[in-house]
């Protein structure tokens, strides 16, 4: 699939003020703000960018970190994994693979199978209910 490239005007006319400095700027919403950390809605998460499916309601699950957050993606290339050195910490950042919007980090302190919570922030998703 092409990577969705949009000169950052047009991102910034497209999304939410909200949106584009956490999904474009690399930002984060304050924890137990967004709109998805406490939606039990079946359906898939959606890239607010670009729409690709990243996240399926199915592996969604409350960690008490106050972000929304997964077990696994909806697929092993729906998103990318990226070394982040910001804060004074190292943490592993999650884009999405379709426009490397910022989505959150994953961390390996998640429930089985996988072991890993992908701490992602709402304002970089968008539901879609299903069908």
């Amino acid at each position: 699939m092409k990577k969705v490239q949009k000169a950052d005007q047009l991102w910034q006319q497209q999304l939410p003020e909200e949106s584009y400095r956490v999904a474009r700027c690399g930002g984060t919403e304050a924890p137990f703000s967004g709109k998805y950390n406490d939606c039990k809605d079946p359906g898939t998460y959606h890239c607010i960018c670009c729409g690709q499916k990243l996240f399926a309601s199915a592996h969604k699950y409350d960690s008490g970190s106050g972000w929304p957050s997964y077990w696994q993606p909806i697929s092993p290339g729906a998103v990318t994994e990226h070394a982040d050195h910001s804060l004074g910490m190292t943490r592993t950042e999650v884009t999405c693979s379709g426009c490397d919007a910022h989505l959150g980090h994953v961390f390996p302190d998640g429930p089985e199978p996988t072991g890993l919570r992908y701490c992602m922030n709402s304002a970089s998703l968008q539901l879609k209910p299903e069908q």
